[in-house]
């Protein structure tokens, strides 16, 4: 298949596809972490989500009429329920409806499968109720982050390994920049089960 991963700097979901034998890319307006450039678009994802041509980072150019799957990722800060406190503010400035409108993007593509994924937050009222909520534990990481599913003609995902130990050690993460970042790569358990399952 030919799959989007959207708003993916790290790569994991990307390379997970990857090792399943898929046509898989990551895009994000960020350079990528994940030590493929060969695999990543560096720019503005919504002009790709109905194919087209685009140049990865190793400055190759690709030609992908119409994407099987897209998975996006679009940036959680200003639509997660933990980030409320600043809500008004970011109402006020607009900041928060660009956030909407760009997540909403990701719902108009012609992809034959869609996966949209965002903590719990407001999308679930603006947009709709999510499929399906995961978490790191069924997965083989002893933690809490309770993350969104919104699907389109795809399953729900089936837990692979449901551990003990369940902290929520990405809210005990030290300010830093890069600290958003970090506390928003996906699980390598999760981006695993998404290829299995999905692949």
């Amino acid at each position: 298949m030919d799959i989007l991963i959207a708003c993916e700097e790290s790569q994991a979901v990307c390379k997970a596809f990857r090792e399943k034998g898929h046509n898989a890319f990551s895009c994000d307006i960020q350079y990528c972490s994940g030590g493929h450039p060969e695999w990543h678009i560096k720019g503005d994802v919504i002009p790709l989500l109905d194919g087209g041509k685009f140049i990865t980072c190793d400055f190759i150019s690709h030609n992908v009429n119409k994407w099987d799957m897209i998975i996006a990722f679009p940036p959680c800060t200003d639509l997660a329920s933990s980030g409320a406190r600043w809500f008004k503010e970011k109402q006020e400035k607009g900041i928060q409806q660009k956030s909407i409108e760009f997540f909403l993007k990701f719902t108009e593509n012609h992809a034959e499968k869609m996966v949209i994924e965002n903590p719990i937050g407001i999308m679930s009222s603006k947009y709709r109720k999510p499929d399906q909520i995961i978490q790191p534990w069924m997965f083989g990481h002893g933690e809490t982050k309770a993350t969104c599913l919104w699907l389109k003609n795809i399953p729900k995902l089936i837990p692979t390994n449901i551990v003990e130990g369940r902290e929520h050690k990405c809210w005990k993460m030290p300010p830093s920049k890069d600290r958003a970042k970090l506390r928003s790569k996906t699980y390598f358990g999760i981006a695993l089960a998404m290829a299995n399952q999905w692949g």
